[in-house]
């Protein structure tokens, strides 16, 4: 098997290697009470792949009330999976959990145990869970948080390279945007968490929630380099954009930018509830064993489709697929803006892979009075209009984030007929909407 980078992907198949990639690879705040495989468990008794047999009087920690299967083959096999399509080879150290959120939960926590400070600097924007510390870091909307005051303290933002956060035109050069917003990092740190206290900066590579915005390499490279300054570690929430939605294995790797703490979900498992924290060993080694874990953490099913999911990444070759399909779906929607109708009424098309959007005009929207793209003849409700009228059409599609935006997540192993089918109706819906003002 090959990697994205071609080189070869040895898979482990005793339980004697695959414990010893375990013991260096799995985070060890997890904690356990045996060596070995559990590979069978029926009634009261677990079996392990060296053939011991042992009486349980465990359940998993009262779970498997009627029988139990523990820490077993797929979790290590993932790892094994995972490690040589990581970023950066000082991801190291994995440790699984169910859904996106608690995956930022735990890297927060890892961050502060890691570091023994306790701020987090989040973005503007930025979603990253509805769970209580996960919530705190999260700005994409008021949703997710409103009537549930006071959430987890000690949480900074700064805006996104995001022209709308900044006050200013589309137009504006990245060069500006990203000077900006580090500026304001820069007053973060003096007026409001000082470097003693700040554990951490987490930040998507590519704004999901809050519009589907690609973070310049600039950006991440000067978060990085704040980070390295003070101490600090840079968490990467690849929830969304990880897993060749973007058109590499993660986004973080068109900047070159190496994470400290890496979170993965969504698209790991294709659907079975798992997540992921990615470290090195010399952080997660701080870590107190049984100090991590969760009743369903890296759970055997998920493990295993997982596993399924890494496999056929490489024998199907999505990542080209993904590539080949992106060209085509920017093509039509600049084509759609070249459109003379509708150009006025769309202000940005943008994203990476198959991880794209369409930001439209507005009448209304946040600080509208104060916008710079207020406009004040365009449809209202643009967005929600255009996914309705896709949805009559045969489409399923979402809006996203305060502002006008629609975005694309097509199917990585999608077809050129069916992009192109996607595509049309999308462009058919939007002119339906300019039409009816």
């Amino acid at each position: 098997m090959s990697t994205p980078n071609g080189s070869s992907q040895g898979v482990s198949t005793s339980a004697e290697s695959l414990v010893a990639l375990g013991n260096r690879h799995v985070t060890n705040g997890l904690g356990r009470l045996t060596e070995g495989i559990l590979s069978r468990g029926q009634g009261s008794y677990v079996e392990y792949e060296d053939g011991k047999k042992l009486l349980d009087f465990s359940s998993g920690i009262g779970v498997t009330s009627l029988g139990v299967i523990a820490f077993h083959r797929p979790y290590l096999e993932l790892v094994e999976r995972l490690l040589p399509v990581m970023p950066h080879q000082s991801l190291d150290s994995f440790f699984f959990w169910n859904s996106g959120s608690e995956a930022v939960e735990a890297a927060i926590k890892i961050a502060r145990i890691a570091t023994g400070k306790q701020h987090i600097i989040a973005m503007q924007g930025g979603y990253h869970g509805r769970t209580y510390g996960a919530m705190a870091v999260t700005s994409s909307k008021t949703i997710y948080s409103e009537g549930v005051f006071p959430i987890m303290p000690g949480v900074f933002t700064i805006p996104y390279p995001y022209w709308h956060q900044h006050g200013v035109p589309p137009s504006t050069p990245t060069s500006t945007l990203v000077a900006q917003s580090l500026y304001q990092l820069e007053l973060v740190l003096a007026q409001k968490s000082a470097p003693r206290d700040t554990a951490a900066i987490i930040v998507e590579p590519l704004l999901g929630e809050g519009g589907y915005v690609q973070a310049p390499p600039e950006f991440l490279q000067g978060l990085r380099a704040v980070c390295d300054k003070h101490g600090f570690l840079l968490i990467v929430d690849e929830v969304q954009s990880g897993f060749a939605r973007t058109g590499k294995y993660f986004n973080i790797e068109y900047s070159g930018v190496r994470p400290d703490v890496m979170v993965i979900a969504k698209g790991l498992a294709n659907g079975f509830p798992l997540s992921g924290v990615v470290s090195r060993r010399e952080l997660t080694d701080k870590l107190k064993p049984g100090s991590m874990g969760g009743t369903y953490a890296g759970n055997a099913v998920s493990c295993a489709a997982a596993v399924a999911v890494a496999d056929a990444f490489q024998e199907e070759n999505i990542l080209a697929n993904v590539n080949a399909r992106s060209k085509e779906l920017f093509a039509s929607l600049e084509a759609l803006r070249s459109d003379p109708s509708v150009s006025p009424h769309i202000l940005d098309v943008r994203g990476s892979g198959l991880m794209v959007a369409v930001e439209f005009t507005s009448p209304t929207g946040p600080g509208a009075e104060f916008d710079p793209v207020t406009k004040a003849d365009s449809p209202k409700d643009f967005a929600a209009r255009v996914v309705k009228a896709c949805i009559d059409r045969g489409l399923l599609i979402l809006s996203t984030s305060a502002y006008e935006v629609v975005r694309f997540i097509p199917p990585l192993n999608i077809s050129e007929h069916d992009l192109k089918k996607g595509a049309d109706i999308f462009a058919e819906a939007v002119r339906q909407v300019v039409k009816e003002g």
